[in-house]
Parts: structure tokens; sequence; C-alpha cells
């Protein structure tokens, strides 16, 4: 496994951060995940335009995008394999034990992991934790990650693969890696921006090529909805067959299955949309 940082191509053996990185002592650092079909990267450019909005959300130095281009492209044709989590990492680089950065630069990092095709559905259960439609780091893609990482447990240990969250007011908000979606009345609806979701690459192109609304939804809409699906990088579009204790049989249901088609057919024909 070869891994890009700093300005070039090192053994995993070899790859090393300093334990004083902002990244690791404060969780100063944003990131992107992408997806790798056959060393080809999807939807590039718009999560490049993401990881520097989210560096400008954090007041990090602007990252130089050709450079993460040129990391991505070493990474793929060192590492190839037919589906692949290619994880952008940049963080505020070495700095003091506290809360203030230092003055050495930011770290970069680019690695790849091998994955498969997630199933057709999946389980989701819901928690009583809430995201901050409000907070400093709203729609930033940050490696402030512990929440997610408590919600998903959670989720695991009930046999589901998501976690959903209300925000601050009892909307309905997103997973702990995904954007959710719900059918009312053969249409389909997802949380605004403004309910604290991030913007995520895989929602945006659902929303364009589906003709979905953005809507501000009560958390309970998750008990009445006729169908439910998630959108994240790795997962495209899948079906949920069961909320909490809610089954939804027959999962993926008519509009979902459409969704799904539809989310294949056109990511296929440009992988950078």
């Amino acid at each position: 496994m070869k891994i890009w940082l700093n300005g070039g191509l090192h053994a995993l053996e070899s790859a090393r951060v300093s334990v004083l990185d902002h990244g690791l002592t404060v969780g100063d650092g944003i990131f992107e995940t992408v997806k790798a079909v056959a060393g080809r990267p999807f939807a590039l450019t718009r999560h490049l335009d993401r990881l520097a909005r989210s560096a400008r959300g954090l007041g990090l130095p602007e990252p130089d995008l050709d450079e993460v281009r040129r990391a991505c492209a070493a990474v793929l044709e060192a590492n190839p394999m037919a589906l692949g989590r290619l994880r952008i990492t940049y963080t505020g680089g070495l700095s003091p034990l506290g809360s203030d950065r230092g003055d050495h630069g930011p770290t970069l990092v680019v690695a790849l992991g091998e994955t498969t095709r997630r199933p057709d559905s999946t389980a989701v259960i819901t928690v009583p934790w809430t995201r901050n439609e409000r907070g400093a780091l709203t729609g930033l893609k940050t490696t402030s990650y512990a929440e997610n990482v408590l919600a998903l447990s959670r989720a695991t240990e009930q046999g589901a693969t998501e976690a959903l969250f209300a925000n601050t007011v009892g909307r309905l908000c997103e997973g702990t890696g995904s954007n959710v979606f719900v059918v009312l009345d053969g249409e389909i609806h997802t949380p605004p921006v403004a309910s604290g979701c991030l913007a995520g690459i895989t929602r945006a192109l659902a929303v364009e090529w589906t003709g979905a609304h953005e809507t501000d939804l009560p958390f309970d809409v998750l008990d009445r909805a006729e169908e439910v699906f998630l959108a994240s990088t790795l997962r495209d579009v899948q079906a949920v067959h069961r909320v909490d204790g809610r089954d939804l049989p027959g999962a993926p249901g008519p509009v979902t299955a459409k969704a799904m088609r539809v989310f294949d057919e056109r990511a296929a024909d440009d992988l950078d949309p």
C-alpha cells in the first residue's frame, strides 16, 4: 500500500504524521471520501470544491487543489483495485498542545482502501443525540467525528448500518455519514442544508437527477414515510428496509428502485458530473 503524505508517495510502514499534528490532538482537520472505480475517482471536482469550502470554513490555509489531484492520481495508480475508498485528509499540521495552530503549515494525506458494493437495502436506527444546525462546524466535513463513531457503534449493536439524527429543533437532519431521503405520497423529499446536514455530493446529484424536494421535515416522518433511502459516496443510493422497529417491506420500493437505477445510469455516463 502506497500513501501520499506531504508531497510524495510513501509505503504504509514509513508514512508517519507527528503525534503533535493538530488533526490528532484536537481534531483540527477536514476530509473527503471519494469513490474510485477501477482506478478512476467519481465526482472528484465536486469533492475538491467541498474540501476547499471546508478549509475556508475552518480557517485552514487554502489547499492546493492541483497538488491534491496529483496526489489522488498517484495513489490510485500505485494501488490498483476494482472499487476503492479514496480518503483525502487535510489538517492544521504540527502545532502546540492546545487549540492554537502552529506555523508549520498543514498536513495532506491521501490514502486508498479496498471496498465492496453495498447491499441494495439496509437497516437504520434513530438516536437521541442531535445535530446542531447553528454550530461553528455545521456544514463542514471535519475530522471531528467522535459523535458519529458513537452513534454508528450503537447502530451496529442493533443490527443496523446507519444512525439518523434530528437537529436541535426536532427536524430530520442526516445520518452519521449519509443523507436521508423519504418518500411521501409518491414524491421524494430530503432535509434542506439549513437543517444542519452536510451538503453531500451524492445528495446533490440525487436531488438533481431524481427531482427530489428539499423539505423541512419533522423527525417522526420516519414513522410514516412510504419509503426511506440513504445517499452517500459509498452507498450511492441505498434503500432502507427497517427504521428502528418499523419494517418497510419490499424495500427497495418502486420510487427508491427508480432512484437507484437513475443514479447508477447517470453516474456511469459521467465520472465527474
